[in-house]
């Protein structure tokens, strides 16, 4: 229970700190996203299940604040989510460089994905202007925010892993 409401917590903190810090720190018009950050970090820490859902909550939660369709961001903060889980099992969680990777491919994917169904469909087609103007710097600017944010996100991991083993060996 305890862990549930601290997701919940983080889920609600990330969305605001989206919709709030990130829009007075963004550098022409690009901003961070927060959102793949707590997703691929929980993903990695607790397996595809946690991740799936953490990402489902997350893009909905999204989708109901930002965007006009409900449902296109939670499904692919879902899958973002689901895949990052794969590499719980290979996974350290005290290494930095799996998250960074997997957070640059999430984003990447993500902007790609936005990309293709926001304006491809629409008939936009400069790819390449998109990708190297707004993909690319996001995903970098993803990558610096998460070697502040993954510490922290670990640690808090690390806290829950304690209090869920000591209420399990309090009863044993």
């Amino acid at each position: 229970m305890k862990r549930k409401i601290t997701m919940a917590a983080l889920i609600l903190l990330f969305l605001l700190l989206q919709s709030t810090l990130c829009q007075k720190i963004s550098v022409a018009s690009i901003k961070p996203n927060l959102l793949i950050i707590l997703i691929v970090s929980f993903g990695l820490m607790r397996g595809r299940k946690s991740g799936m859902m953490i990402g489902f909550f997350c893009g909905l939660l999204a989708d109901i604040f930002f965007e006009s369709i409900i449902g296109f961001n939670a499904i692919i903060y879902m899958w973002v989510g689901y895949l990052s889980g794969y590499f719980y099992r290979i996974f350290y969680d005290d290494d930095i460089k799996t998250p960074l990777f997997l957070i640059s491919v999430s984003d990447l994917a993500y902007g790609i994905i936005q990309y293709c169904f926001r304006f491809l469909l629409r008939g936009r087609i400069q790819f390449f202007r998109y990708l190297g103007r707004v993909i690319l710097p996001e995903v970098f600017y993803t990558l610096i925010v998460t070697i502040i944010c993954y510490r922290i996100l670990y640690l808090i991991n690390q806290r829950l892993n304690l209090s869920d083993n000591r209420g399990v060996d309090y009863f044993v």
